[in-house]
């Protein structure tokens, strides 16, 4: 045997020996991500198809199963329905067919994994517990009705497709007079769909710690378990953790799905928008649109959507920040900067921080604030970040944000809407990341510029942009589908718009 020969058959010997390795050993990273590169421009993605649903609310989350070509979408408009649509003859897409859910009190999540299709729905009431129906995405036959908790807002399978998590959000009734503790339900697909549903009793103890780090409890008369609203979820490649957004608590949850509990609470801090690398414009009545400036004020970033990917083996969460406020008819936080009485140590240019053009109807919250309790507020909170972060899944360390730049991009495209100013700007509300010609892509839904856009994260901590462009009015949902899996071979976003119910289909043009 030559030198050559020992040195390829050695090296061959080796590369076994760490594969083997790592199948055996669970802390050393696998790459799952081993499909196929389809040569694609990353920046050229266009509208190739559209179908409108009906009206405000037909169009919200979508689901696509590759194996029969039928993208499932949930629609609130005159009843509790998901549309199944035909995608078989792509581009040419075809609504055939309507199930309804006319006994529960809404629907707001769908996902698909091996022929299965996962249904969301709220119980007779949303204050009641909800339920995951689970059909075969086939013949559209019941396989499975489960309960879980109350308002059930984000269900998803894990990647392997043995467990189906269930966001259970519990928001109060509009009088704050009832108020479910937030949960998670594990509900395992392989054990004839077992469920364990379980909240976050674990962490009462750990309160006063978790609130100085940024976790929002604010609730009236509401205990810590009542008080964590779940809301998205995103599941790690090896199936084994989900991270849970707690948008109104400001923080994220991480959930170990085997033994069914959570582990983990990261609250998440705020923005400091007095920082030039944070610059909002906070007024609608500035007399210019989109002028993006710093000012003394701090935001919880409030998270709604997330999206789990790693990059050379290290493990990331995007978080889309859109922020949500408790507005109820029994408890309403929402406040403009100029209907507060600002401390004159800490403001002492108050009157003219409170101007309509400056800060005077910016919205913050009236529950943090006021440090020291006599009445006169020494911080001014925002509620919502206006971008999407990316933090280390594993610590929870920031690691970047996209806000400043989107924000200047979509004023720059002339799309800025001006009215949105004194609330949540562009109001990034949707991010799903994914790999396109081997760059890690994240694409981000603002609800209220009608937008996505594309930002590469192969580098997460150097974010640069890619691309935006138009979608349907508000656009709620944003998932994207693998070439593998498409209907043609090549990448696919799918974006649905709850304002104006339409489901649009964008694609890339080959290189």
């Amino acid at each position: 045997m030559t030198l050559k020969t020992k040195l390829f058959t050695a090296l061959a010997f080796f590369a076994i020996a760490i594969t083997s390795c790592k199948k055996n050993n669970p802390l050393i990273p696998i790459n799952v991500d081993t499909e196929e590169i389809v040569p694609e421009k990353i920046d050229s993605f266009s509208e190739i198809a559209m179908i409108d649903l009906g009206g405000a609310t037909a169009s919200e989350i979508s689901a696509y199963d590759p194996s029969t070509k039928k993208l499932f979408v949930v629609s609130n408009d005159g009843g509790t329905k998901v549309e199944v649509v035909d995608l078989s003859a792509y581009p040419t897409v075809t609504k055939s067919r309507t199930l309804t859910y006319a006994s529960n009190a809404g629907i707001n999540s769908v996902a698909v994994s091996n022929g299965l299709l996962a249904i969301a729905l709220n119980g007779v009431t949303p204050q009641s517990n909800g339920d995951i129906v689970v059909l075969k995405t086939s013949d559209l036959s019941e396989v499975k009705k489960i309960s879980v908790g109350a308002m059930p807002d984000m269900v998803t399978f894990s990647p392997d497709g043995s467990y189906i998590i269930s966001a259970n959000e519990g928001e109060p009734n509009t009088d704050y007079t009832i108020d479910p503790e937030g949960t998670i339900s594990i509900i395992d697909v392989k054990n004839n769909y077992t469920v364990k549903t379980f909240g976050f009793a674990d962490f009462v103890v750990d309160k006063a710690k978790l609130v100085v780090a940024g976790l929002r409890i604010y609730g009236p008369n509401a205990s810590f378990v009542q008080d964590i609203e779940p809301e998205y979820v995103a599941v790690s490649a090896d199936s084994k953790k989900a991270f849970v957004t707690l948008q109104e608590n400001n923080a994220v949850a991480e959930v170990d799905i085997v033994a069914g509990k959570v582990t983990k609470i990261t609250p998440l801090g705020t923005r400091d928008i007095s920082l030039a690398d944070n610059a909002w414009d906070v007024s609608d009545k500035d007399a210019k649109v989109g002028q993006l400036g710093t000012w003394p004020i701090k935001a919880f970033y409030l998270p709604d959507a997330i999206s789990y990917f790693s990059v050379n083996d290290n493990q990331y969460l995007a978080l889309a920040n859109e922020g949500d406020t408790r507005a109820w008819a029994g408890f309403n936080e929402e406040v403009r900067v100029k209907d507060l009485t600002l401390d004159p140590v800490k403001f002492p240019t108050a009157a003219t921080l409170k101007l309509d053009a400056n800060l005077g109807r910016l919205t913050v919250t009236r529950a943090y604030g006021d440090i020291d309790g006599d009445g006169d507020f020494d911080e001014l909170y925002a509620t919502g970040g206006r971008s999407v972060s990316i933090i280390n899944a594993v610590t929870g360390i920031l690691v970047a944000n996209i806000g400043k730049d989107l924000e200047q991009r979509v004023i720059n495209a002339g799309k800025y809407d001006d009215d949105r100013s004194d609330n949540k700007g562009v109001e990034v509300e949707g991010v799903t990341v994914a790999k396109v010609n081997g760059k890690t892509l994240a694409f981000i839904g603002m609800e209220r510029s009608y937008m996505v856009a594309i930002y590469d994260i192969s580098i997460p901590s150097k974010p640069t942009f890619v691309q935006l462009f138009q979608t349907g009015e508000e656009p709620e949902g944003i998932m994207f589908v693998k070439p593998k899996d498409s209907p043609n071979g090549r990448s696919l976003l799918i974006v649905s718009s709850e304002k104006d119910g339409t489901v649009r289909f964008y694609q890339p043009n080959k290189l």
